[in-house]
């Protein structure tokens, strides 16, 4: 058995009840963006051509409603008490000023190290904005929310004229999906209706309407949900110094979702799981 290993490279898979989702992916694709050599995808070179007038096709952009949480009714005073005033919330700070505010949020003396090293990147709502988008569409922009990159490098195996996949891969991401394993769904939708204003201002620079950010947070989700669990070796076939699928199914699927099968059938099991537990937080307040 030859051992065959290409560069290092990064995964991404992040969470967020928007910043929530930002994670789930975050860490997903920290499972994931790997380099070039690494890369499952096949590079084509595109030849030359004249295009006359191109049509170019909007992408149709996922509707949906998050609803908000139930306010609590209010206990009517005795009559012979005047009411007091209620504390008013605290105002969100500026879109710009809003990293401290987000960092707070989600870390804590218990929080994992791999975490913070996360949010230490600015412009972080912002970020996560482009970031969800992307990945609900199935693309990794990982340039704009880059994370650590797994443990150790990707490795094949080779049985005649046909290249494996190694199962050891799987384990070089078991220390980011812990750390997803770490977050609270709960604690995260909760989060997201907190800083939903600041949310929805980031969306608003991309060209979108609330619902229309719902629809893109929960398009994420489903995205996660609808990669295939595969348990059986996966098979690949080479092309000059990259990687591909054997499996042209599999080959067809979303980046985002090909990055999941690298994790393996047990981390993609653990994201799934937080990804139902995400959206069942989200959509039942």
């Amino acid at each position: 058995m030859v051992v065959k290993k290409s560069g290092s490279s990064k995964f991404i898979i992040a969470i967020g009840s928007f910043v929530a989702v930002a994670l789930i992916l975050g860490v997903l694709y920290q499972t994931g963006s790997l380099s070039k050599q690494d890369d499952l995808e096949i590079m084509g070179i595109i030849p030359e051509q004249t295009v006359q007038q191109p049509v170019v096709e909007m992408p149709e952009v996922p509707v949906a409603e998050i609803p908000q949480p139930p306010t609590a009714t209010e206990p009517k005073p005795e009559p012979e008490v005047s009411p007091q005033p209620q504390p008013s919330a605290p105002s969100l700070p500026p879109l710009d000023a809003s990293d401290d505010l987000i960092r707070s949020l989600f870390l804590s003396e218990n929080s994992p190290p791999n975490l913070a090293i996360w949010l230490e990147p600015e412009d972080l709502i912002r970020r996560s904005a482009s970031y969800i988008d992307g990945l609900a569409r199935g693309s990794i922009l990982g340039k704009i929310f880059p994370l650590s990159t797994p443990e150790g490098k990707f490795t094949t195996h080779r049985q005649g004229e046909v290249i494996w996949l190694n199962a050891g891969n799987y384990e070089r991401y078991n220390s980011t999906v812990a750390v997803l394993m770490s977050l609270d769904m709960q604690q995260m939708a909760q989060i997201f209706h907190s800083i939903r204003p600041l949310l929805e201002s980031a969306f608003a620079e991309l060209g979108y309407k609330p619902r229309q950010m719902d629809g893109i947070i929960l398009q994420t989700i489903n995205n996660i949900l609808a990669t295939p669990v595969i348990v059986e070796p996966l098979k690949l076939t080479r092309e000059s110094v990259t990687y591909k699928f054997a499996d042209s199914k599999l080959e067809a699927l979303m980046p985002l979702q090909k990055q999941l099968l690298r994790a393996g059938p047990e981390n993609t099991r653990r994201i799934q799981q937080q990804a139902t537990a995400l959206r069942e937080a989200l959509l039942n307040p």
